[in-house]
């Protein structure tokens, strides 16, 4: 009998991750919002597209002119159940680079909870624990505590510069691990 609850236990434990987002050869981008520095007067690029295996690429040019140096996507959806001891799963290939990737516990939030990761140039799984992501607004950290809710509506991708550079993010999935 303790056999079969330390499996079942075991069980609960490795459970398969929740995905929020897979791209794939027919995946529908228009959920997804492309928010630039444009927003606030710089000249930055970035785009949000598939490329022949059906990965999302987020790619384009950060630039510092007119006081910019941000490119990012966005995706508002329905409420994801979740809580602080969650883990996001991201499958990526960066540039190398570092990006910024973004939850909002409600898509009306102006905030929202970040973490910084930096890619290697290859195909990588990166665990972000929810509860090491910080409240951010416009770049300033907020004044409460790291992510403790309960739900998150919001997800997104972030490249910022202080230099003009060119960026490229490949995406498998974005999910959670419970």
């Amino acid at each position: 009998m303790i056999y079969n609850f330390i499996i079942f236990s075991l069980m609960l434990n490795f459970q398969e991750p929740q995905t929020i987002f897979e791209f794939k050869s027919n995946s529908n981008l228009e959920d997804w919002q492309v928010v630039d520095d444009t927003v606030m007067g710089g000249v930055s690029n970035g785009l949000l597209r598939l490329d022949a295996d059906g990965n999302g690429v987020f790619m384009g040019d950060v630039s510092i002119e007119n006081n910019g140096g941000f490119s990012s996507i966005q995706l508002s959806m329905e409420s994801i159940k979740v809580n602080s001891e969650n883990s996001i799963k991201l499958i990526v290939k960066g540039d190398g680079s570092s990006f910024q990737f973004r939850i909002k516990n409600s898509k009306y939030d102006r905030h929202s909870y970040v973490v910084n990761f930096k890619t290697s140039g290859k195909w990588e799984t990166i665990l972000i624990p929810m509860n090491e992501m910080t409240p951010r607004f416009r770049g300033y950290k907020m004044s409460f505590s790291n992510f403790n809710k309960s739900k998150i509506q919001s997800i997104g991708f972030l490249k910022s510069s202080k230099k003009n550079t060119s960026f490229k993010l490949q995406i498998k999935s974005v999910s959670i691990v419970r």
